[in-house]
């Protein structure tokens, strides 16, 4: 390939390092931040293997030495060689055959070409040595974009684990997301090396020279995001939703905005690091979660999700003042024992459409089901409450039940145990009954049972007969 193509790549990438993408989370512009490569490239002995009348460790080093030469000018840039398995014989097996030939540096092609040079293919694999020892090549730098290319025709060959290592240092923000070029046909060990990172087979060397081309082109082009929310028929009407990228390697928010549309409908389109992989969080209530977002590095790419949203009006009952004070409401999905949101009453709380159940913590506690609709509001309340008053000062035990239509009763309050009998207790308006027995009565038979009715607004008295 002549030295126009690479004249004209590094044109375009010219063009795309304009604007890199910058985090949500208090890191400098993307103009100003430092982008870091450092190649971490097989020098084992099958490097020697024929390929397309070359030995492959020829073709690779000629390629990267035209690739960080086409680099040397980027602004922000900054490039590094790491070489494994050209220190030792394979005979000799050495688990530790791993160095930084060329430490970080801007414009230094020309250190890197002439390492290259020198370099003759003899020994191990030691792929996971080598991603622990990468650890220390990159400089203490929190706002840097640290980025590995892995070059390599081999698999571990020192019995460690490169992908739980590679995992590790990602989420230690060692490096982002590792690239692995894996080179020669006769080879297929591409399964194997997936879980380092973003895996890529050269079976031949134009497919190598292409793959190297994008991969670079990918660590330095602009990607956009733009998020659409939509209702039940696909119109862009929801906004002001809080959103988190969430990086699925590490757990962590990558990227914290709250959602935006035009007076059109068009969501405003978001910088992002296309080389991390992400879970997108929709913070409705509740959540809208989207596993490995499908961004496309170099594009600007339109995600759409359908979110429609109602509202819960939790509405106090026309009565001040309130003797129950301030009233809670749990809100599950229907069918579902985990709780959505917990409320006071007198809130309003946007819901994503669907089935609700809302559990009123009044005494007795009320489930209502309901259904949230898109755009609509949807007011749960209770009847105004009553106040039993108990009387008589006995100290005993005893417990409140509510009749049922049917004639069963439901267990509703217990009364202090082995306390004095006489209480005031806010409930709601029904049937009750109370069951009491003296701390002094000498058997069971002298419990004794009082029904009574609770009224909307008024108190409600009840007088027990101490055996």
């Amino acid at each position: 390939m002549g030295a126009t193509f690479w004249v004209r790549y590094a044109l375009l990438l010219a063009i795309l390092w304009l604007a890199l993408p910058c985090r949500a989370q208090n890191v400098a512009p993307a103009s100003t931040r430092t982008t870091r490569i450092l190649f971490v490239l097989d020098a084992s002995g099958s490097m020697r293997a024929p390929w397309e009348g070359q030995q492959r460790w020829d073709v690779a080093k000629n390629l990267l030495s035209k690739m960080v030469d086409s680099l040397n000018a980027y602004p922000h840039l900054e490039l590094a060689l790491r070489a494994y398995g050209h220190q030792h014989e394979n005979k000799e097996q050495n688990c530790e055959d791993s160095k930084l030939e060329v430490p970080f540096a801007p414009k230094n092609a020309g250190a890197i070409k002439a390492r290259l040079k020198t370099i003759q293919p003899k020994g191990n694999t030691p792929i996971t040595y080598s991603l622990l020892q990468s650890a220390n090549d990159f400089p203490a730098d929190k706002s840097a974009r640290n980025v590995l290319i892995l070059i390599t025709d081999g698999l571990e060959s020192c019995k460690g684990d490169p992908c739980a290592t590679a995992v590790a240092l990602q989420r230690k923000r060692v490096f982002l997301k590792p690239f692995v070029i894996g080179i020669g046909a006769e080879r297929e060990f591409g399964k194997q090396l997936e879980c380092l990172g973003q895996y890529y087979n050269a079976a031949d060397v134009q497919t190598f020279r292409t793959i190297l081309n994008d991969v670079v082109a990918q660590t330095l082009a602009k990607t956009t995001v733009a998020v659409n929310l939509t209702d039940e028929q696909g119109r862009p009407v929801e906004s002001n939703v809080n959103m988190t990228f969430q990086n699925n390697v590490t757990d962590q928010p990558e990227y914290n905005y709250v959602h935006y549309r035009d007076a059109q409908g068009k969501p405003d389109v978001l910088d992002i690091d296309a080389l991390q992989s992400y879970d997108l969080v929709i913070n409705t209530v509740p959540p809208v979660r989207q596993q490995n977002l499908p961004i496309r590095p170099g594009r600007a790419n339109v995600l759409t999700y359908k979110t429609p949203q109602g509202t819960l009006w939790l509405q106090n009952p026309n009565l001040s003042p309130n003797p129950y004070g301030t009233v809670q409401a749990v809100v599950r999905a229907q069918g579902s024992p985990a709780t959505v949101v917990a409320l006071p009453f007198g809130a309003r709380q946007k819901l994503l459409a669907g089935n609700y159940e809302v559990e009123l913590l009044t005494l007795p506690r009320q489930v209502r089901r309901i259904a949230v609709k898109q755009g609509q509001e949807t007011a749960v309340t209770y009847e105004a409450p009553g106040i039993l008053n108990i009387v008589t000062d006995l100290k005993g035990y005893g417990s409140i039940y509510k009749l049922n239509n049917d004639e069963s009763q439901t267990w509703v309050h217990n009364l202090p145990d082995g306390g004095s009998s006489k209480v005031n207790v806010t409930m709601q308006p029904g049937v009750y009954r109370l069951v009491f027995r003296t701390k002094t009565a000498t058997g069971s038979k002298f419990t004794d049972v009082r029904n009574f009715t609770i009224r909307p607004g008024q108190t409600t008295s009840v007088s027990i007969f101490g055996r």
